[in-house]
């Protein structure tokens, strides 16, 4: 299994502007899934965002705000957050998987097969 590291979290104020970055370990990098999922507190922790052979997924909660992006040279993903707003407060984990397509439509925790530690995401009003 693909091994995932996620940074660039961190407290930024509403309308700012926030890069995640998640590494990854293994040589087959480019064949995975990648996505973003994130939790706030007291929530369950919910799909942001995938990137897979099939195309680019986004969440009606973040679509058009946050663009994720990959470097299969540098078995990478970046997740670029623009006009961030309070409730984008989560912790967001980087996910692995090996399915092309997500299963009954919109993808879940269970499509993804390795994750990363997480990290905090805070937007101040």
């Amino acid at each position: 299994q693909v091994q995932l590291v996620e940074s660039g979290g961190g407290l930024v104020q509403a309308g700012g502007s926030l890069r995640l970055s998640c590494a990854a370990s293994g040589r087959t990098f480019s064949g995975y899934t990648m996505g973003w999922f994130r939790q706030a507190p007291g929530k369950d922790r919910e799909f942001v965002t995938a990137i897979s052979r099939s195309g680019i997924y986004y969440s009606d909660s973040v679509k058009g705000r946050f663009t994720i992006s990959r470097d299969n040279g540098k078995n990478m993903i970046f997740l670029q957050m623009t006009s961030l707003k309070p409730e984008d407060t989560a912790v967001y984990y980087c996910a692995a998987g090996v399915l092309a397509y997500p299963t009954g439509g919109s993808w879940r925790e269970s499509d993804f097969v390795s994750w990363g530690q997480g990290t905090q995401v805070t937007v101040s009003p």
